[in-house]
């Protein structure tokens, strides 16, 4: 009898080293989070005409850079600017669906934001580049993942 308790024991220790190796996550209460693929840290793969940041994490998304000042030229088309009228600097409320981005911004869920995600091929010493693609106007902003 003793031994069917050191064994229920040691698969209970098991399954919790295992879960924590793991970086197990629950599953969430509501389907209003980030998909795992877009969560991190975002930069401009092109900072010569807007330079940015987007961090994303499990519930929210913080937008930094992108400002007035990056139009390219005066009176040139801000409509194109990434992130145009978004609160920087602060966390927001947000979720991923079905290729859309939402962004809740001063309490106001915002117009969804189309994006498309694609991973490059592996490089040498087997690390691969996760870009996001956003379109702004008729201008498409391309961000990379930043390095864990």
């Amino acid at each position: 009898m003793n031994y069917n308790r050191t064994i229920v024991f040691g698969a209970l220790i098991l399954a919790a080293l295992l879960t924590a190796s793991c970086e197990w996550e629950p599953l969430p209460a509501d389907d209003f989070v980030f998909d795992t693929k877009l969560r991190g840290t975002w930069e401009s793969n092109d900072p010569s005409v807007y330079s940015g940041k987007l961090v994303i994490e499990y519930k929210s998304i913080t937008i930094s850079g992108f400002f007035e000042s990056q139009t390219p030229f005066p009176g040139g088309d801000d409509e194109r600017r990434p992130f145009k009228g978004f609160t920087r600097g602060v966390p927001l409320k947000g979720y991923s669906e079905e290729e859309y981005i939402f962004i809740e911004d001063g309490g106001v869920l915002q117009d969804a934001i189309p994006y498309t995600y694609w991973e490059g091929p592996y490089q040498s010493g087997y690390t691969r580049q996760y870009f996001l693609r956003f379109t702004f106007g008729d201008r498409q902003e391309t961000l990379v993942k930043a390095e864990e």
